[in-house]
């Protein structure tokens, strides 16, 4: 004996959609379909323009040292770090 999760007049013993189902969806057809488009639509134009942005950085503004920082084999202060940091940047 199988299993039913649930009694509904809109499906049958296959699960699938009764005609009163149908009827029943029919009204907002048309409605959930352009809302789907419109989502879809708006999802795609704001993927497009985000690749569009980030395609246009050049990042010059980044600086980028010419030779890795050397770190010590002690632990360095707080000040230090600072520093050297300071120092890599310019």
């Amino acid at each position: 004996m199988g299993y039913k999760p649930f009694q509904s007049t809109y499906y049958d013993a296959r699960m699938r959609a009764s005609p009163a189902l149908l009827r029943a969806r029919a009204p907002y057809l048309l409605k959930n379909t352009i809302t789907g488009f419109a989502i879809c639509s708006l999802v795609i134009g704001i993927y497009t323009y985000t690749i569009n942005a980030i395609s246009q950085d050049e990042f010059e503004d980044v600086i980028v040292p010419d030779e890795p920082i050397v770190r010590s084999q002690q632990p360095v202060g707080t000040t230090a770090a600072v520093q050297q940091a300071v120092a890599a940047r310019k």
